[in-house]
């Protein structure tokens, strides 16, 4: 049964950090879009960021310089560290795998979605 699933959410004061983490089971994470998106109650899910089919990475404005996406080498587990935590950063994350090739953005090419990981930033 392939599965992704996430962990590491919790609660972190503003300034600080947290990992989140979204194993693979089932398959393994091949040459195709991987990535994060988040969604705070009421608002679109919007994308955070993403490794392309190349190993091209990017990142939403908002997180840029603050939050970095990587794999391990065994291309079964792909990270989320965040840093300088903001209140605005407080969402349900879900990680996202199987999307296109090279342009990582459209939610609906993805074929796999972590369970969701709840992230809360206070002061």
């Amino acid at each position: 049964q392939v599965q992704l699933l996430e962990s590491g959410g919790g609660s972190s004061q503003v300034g600080g950090g947290r990992v989140l983490t979204c194993v693979a089971s089932g398959f393994t994470y091949g040459s195709a879009c991987v990535g994060w998106f988040r969604q705070d109650p009421g608002k679109e899910r919007e994308a955070v960021a993403f490794i392309n089919g190349e190993g091209r990475i990017t990142y939403a404005d908002s997180v840029k310089g603050r939050f970095t996406i990587s794999q391990d080498n065994d291309q079964k587990t792909m990270y989320l560290q965040m840093n300088n935590l903001k209140p605005e950063d407080t969402a349900m994350y879900y990680c996202a795998a199987e999307g296109a090739r090279y342009l990582c953005l459209n939610q609906r090419d993805y074929s796999y979605w972590g369970q969701g990981a709840q992230v809360t930033v206070s002061s």
